[in-house]
């Protein structure tokens, strides 16, 4: 047998309260975010990297071509 309880739609007391302080919190955590938008608290681990260079696109299109000659001397290697 399922136990019944009857529930109104009304919130108690308790219930309000308790929703209250969720909403406050999701209210503070939300501006702490705005404060830090990347979400890192310590960001000296970055200093004294540099940027990707506009070039960084040579470098994967030699890295493609090279691949695919790797790859071709070896399906001419095996064809024989």
């Amino acid at each position: 047998m399922a136990l019944f309880i009857r529930q109104d739609d009304e919130r108690s007391e308790l219930q309000k309260q308790v929703a209250a302080e969720l909403q406050r919190k999701a209210r503070d955590n939300s501006l702490k975010a705005s404060e830090r938008p990347d979400g890192v608290d310590d960001s000296q681990y970055i200093k004294g990297m540099k940027k990707t260079t506009s070039l960084a696109w040579v470098w994967i299109i030699i890295l493609v071509v090279i691949v695919g000659v790797i790859i071709w001397l070896t399906v001419l290697t095996l064809a024989r």
